[in-house]
């Protein structure tokens, strides 16, 4: 499935990796990937022309992501298969933050999509994961407080 410019597994893994490490070098993700270095360079460009990535730097302030959809999602797993899952979901760049907690849930994930539809996609992806058993997902409304952001807002 097509969504925004990614095309397969491998665009969304590439895409983790570079947000993980924007200054990686090409041939450090062929390696990490298993693919030709030329190959990722091309599929790197190819994001670039569709505007899927938008450039390398550092950008103060705003999150460029403020105005994507957010859900949080809490799932509960089954025995002993954190690790597996955890690393499957790894590989999902929607997913912005991921915290093992305490309760009824094992994990509570942030995740951000460009529109409801894709989060409505992401949360259904995630269901399927194996070891994955239940998941609630709550849709944010909206911020009222940041103390991780620069202090400004």
């Amino acid at each position: 499935m097509m969504r925004d410019g990614v095309r397969d597994e491998l665009d969304r893994q590439l895409i983790a990796l570079l947000q993980a490490n924007a200054r990686q070098s090409t041939m450090a993700l062929a390696k990490k990937l298993g693919l030709a270095r030329s190959t990722v360079h091309e599929r790197i460009r190819r994001l670039e022309r569709e505007g899927v990535i938008r450039g390398y730097m550092v950008r103060l302030g705003r999150d460029p992501f403020a105005e994507y959809a957010q859900a949080i999602a809490l799932l509960a797993l089954a025995q002993r298969q954190q690790r597996n899952v955890v690393e499957r979901l790894a590989k999902l760049p929607e997913i912005k933050l991921c915290y093992t907690i305490s309760g009824d849930s094992d994990l509570f994930l942030l995740l951000e999509a460009p529109r409801l539809e894709d989060l409505d996609a992401l949360i259904d992806e995630i269901v399927g994961q194996p070891g994955v058993e239940r998941c609630r997902s709550f849709i944010v409304l909206s911020q009222k407080i940041d103390r991780k952001g620069d202090g400004g807002s």
